[in-house]
């Protein structure tokens, strides 16, 4: 009974110690502009506006391409993308150039595809970019054939409403207000010399080796990532408080809850050297600054509090919508990774066989990384035996196939499209890798 008890706790401690790491270093500098954005898009953009380009009525060689190089331009992760694909899709896009929004958009990721570039070969990042794309814009035309019907009926309904009238206007505060939002992200994400130099250190006054700082470092956590979870509990109170019934007005609270978003941002930006408390004032958080300054004057100049409230009220929606699903994902997420041996890499994906790479695909569902994170964890399946076939399938599944992502999916275009959606990824992935470590074993 100890024993199972133990594991228990073991897999729970994963589990937890997963989220944890999770909410500290990787949600506040991409996850929370993005739900911003996604609101925004949704209540300050007509759908006319998107339609224009992505709607079903577009020209497929306009709208797949402008969907892919959509997601190419954010280049985020999977769960950074779903409140953006959520906003597109709900303000009026066909699902085909949706779905390769919402495919290309994590897969292509700059960052990703250089740092595999640099540290495991140059054939899996060009394999990994070209097949991305190349999937993003078929598995859209295919999911579109599938649902055809529903996809007409949807048009007429919106046909019906005058969305494909194309006589929307935007004015430019919209499209000024929206450039400033996505460069938050990008800022926050970018990892260029001019944003990730440290310009000036701060010595925090405390002892790391005793106390807090050895308590939070048996949870693999800094000082810097606990105050950010401790904020992020924070903007849930207020935003509750202050969001919940935002058409009635503002109050304190949702001021509040502005200012607490802002300065968890801010918070997030510095570089903290571990297991130090050396905070470096780096780019990144002076760009920020610079961009949050920048945003409160436009916002509050440009927009009316009705404006302004809609926009809130639709990022709340995403929030409450999508937020819970990411946090039981990454629960579980952890809890598997714990439960997967060693030996199993080693073994079931050492050969490039169609079993092997459904293995890797397999890998990507259920031991889901944050964007960059499943490098080096590719190069440890690598250094373990897995073939380079079955480790291109996994870095292909792992942005799309998440737990915390097929879960959000289910909940935004319901069981049957994700059920599909899902087996289209997997089995493109599947067969990718399974060539890729044919053409290998050829050359």
């Amino acid at each position: 009974m100890d024993s199972v008890l133990n594991y228990i706790g073991m897999l729970l401690w994963s589990g937890w110690t997963g989220l944890l790491d999770y909410l500290a270093a990787h949600v506040l500098l991409c996850l929370v502009p993005a739900f911003v954005i996604a609101g925004f898009m949704s209540s300050m953009i007509p759908k006319e506006a998107i339609t224009r380009y992505l709607g079903p009525k577009a020209s497929r060689w306009i709208s797949y391409p402008a969907s892919a190089f959509g997601g190419f331009i954010l280049a985020v992760c999977s769960c950074t993308i779903l409140p953006l694909f959520a906003g597109i899709w709900k303000r009026g896009a066909g699902l085909g150039p949706a779905i390769t929004f919402l495919f290309v958009g994590p897969a292509i990721n700059i960052l990703a595809i250089t740092y595999t570039g640099a540290t495991i070969g140059m054939d899996i990042a060009i394999s990994r970019l070209v097949l991305s794309i190349a999937f993003g814009i078929f598995i859209g035309l295919i999911m579109a054939w599938i649902f055809r019907k529903e996809e007409s009926a949807r048009e007429t309904e919106m046909a019906a409403s005058g969305v494909f009238d194309q006589t929307a206007k935007v004015k430019p505060a919209v499209w000024v207000l929206f450039l400033m939002l996505v460069a938050v992200l990008i800022v926050g994400t970018l990892q260029v010399d001019l944003l990730t130099n440290v310009y000036a250190s701060v010595n925090l006054p405390f002892d790391w080796a005793n106390g807090l700082g050895s308590f939070l470092s048996t949870m693999n956590l800094t000082i810097q990532g606990a105050v950010l979870i401790l904020m992020l509990v924070v903007i849930g109170i207020t935003a509750w408080k202050g969001f919940e019934k935002i058409f009635d007005g503002f109050t304190g609270w949702t001021y509040a809850a502005f200012a607490f978003i802002a300065i968890t941002i801010l918070i997030a930006a510095p570089k903290e050297e571990v297991g130090s408390l050396v905070i470096g004032i780096n780019g990144r958080l002076i760009g920020e600054i610079i961009l949050l300054i920048g945003i409160a004057v436009v916002a509050s100049r440009s927009f009316t509090k009705d404006e302004l409230s809609g926009w809130v009220w639709e990022t709340w929606k995403f929030v409450k919508q999508i937020f819970p699903l990411l946090i039981v994902g990454v629960f579980a997420a952890g809890i598997v990774k714990v439960i997967i041996p060693e030996a199993w890499v080693r073994t079931i994906a050492g050969q490039n066989t169609i079993w092997a790479n459904l293995v890797g695909v397999l890998f990507g569902v259920f031991m889901y990384f944050p964007t960059l994170v499943e490098v080096p964890v590719a190069k440890m399946f690598l250094d373990l035996g897995m073939a380079r076939g079955p480790l291109l399938a996994y870095l292909l599944s792992d942005p799309e196939l998440s737990l915390q992502s097929i879960l959000v999916l289910n909940g935004v275009m319901g069981k049957k499209k994700t059920a599909i959606y899902v087996s289209l990824v997997a089995v493109f992935s599947t067969l990718a890798g399974y060539l890729f470590g044919l053409i290998l074993a050829a050359g």
